[in-house]
Formats: structure tokens, C-alpha cells, sequence
């Protein structure tokens, strides 16, 4: 699957930021409290995922994929808005990752294997 392109990112953290500026929001949006409401809206995905095999897990009835799709969309919408107010450009950072991850994890020793980067 493709990483949405930068502008993508960038439009909706800008749509992200004149929802809040128009609420007055900005006040409340502190890098804690924002940190704090991604964490409740992961925990929000995960309770999908609680007791089910992974099996289920992997095939959930269209109604709780469409809920699981609008809890992935607070996830992505509090995050983009705390990378927003700690100005942090989240493409950037994701492909500076993703470059760290590759040395990590070479393929010919982490092609198939779970372990951490530490134990390959």
C-alpha cells in the first residue's frame, strides 16, 4: 500500500488546525492532552481486536470494520493535530523512520523472523 502523498498529509493539518482555531480549541490541544486522547482512541481500535483469535481478527464483519475505520481516523486525526502543534512533518519523520528501520532490519536476517533488531 502506498504512504499517502506529503500534500495529503499537509491539507489535513491544515483542515485539523481551522477546525480548532475556529472552536478555540488550541487551548485545550496541549501536547499532553493530545497524547493522552490518542492513547484513549488506540485503546478504542484494540477493544475491536480484544478476545478475538487472530483469525477473527483478520476477518471482521463489515459493521465492525466500519467502526474500526472511524476509530483508525481519530487515531490519525489526534495525531496529525500533535505532530501539528509540536510541528513536527510527519511525512518526514515516518520516511526518516522507515530509513532507520531498513538498517535495522535487514532482509537477510529479518526476512520472516519477529525478533527485535537487538536479538537478529
Amino acid at each position: 500500500m502506498a504512504a499517502a502523498p506529503h500534500s495529503d498529509l499537509l491539507a489535513l493539518r491544515d483542515a485539523l488546525r481551522a477546525f480548532a482555531e475556529a472552536r478555540d480549541w488550541g487551548q485545550f490541544h496541549t501536547p499532553k492532552n493530545l497524547a493522552m486522547a490518542l492513547i484513549g482512541e488506540a485503546a478504542e481500535v484494540v477493544e475491536h481486536f480484544q478476545w478475538r483469535t487472530a483469525e477473527a481478527s483478520a476477518a471482521l464483519p463489515a459493521s465492525d470494520r466500519a467502526e474500526v475505520a472511524l476509530e483508525l481516523a481519530d487515531v490519525l486525526l489526534y495525531l496529525v493535530r500533535l505532530a501539528d502543534v509540536l510541528e513536527v512533518d510527519l511525512a518526514d519523520a515516518a520516511q526518516r523512520k522507515l530509513a532507520i528501520n531498513e538498517s535495522r532490519y535487514p532482509v537477510d536476517k529479518a526476512h520472516g523472523r519477529a525478533d527485535k533488531y537487538t536479538q537478529l
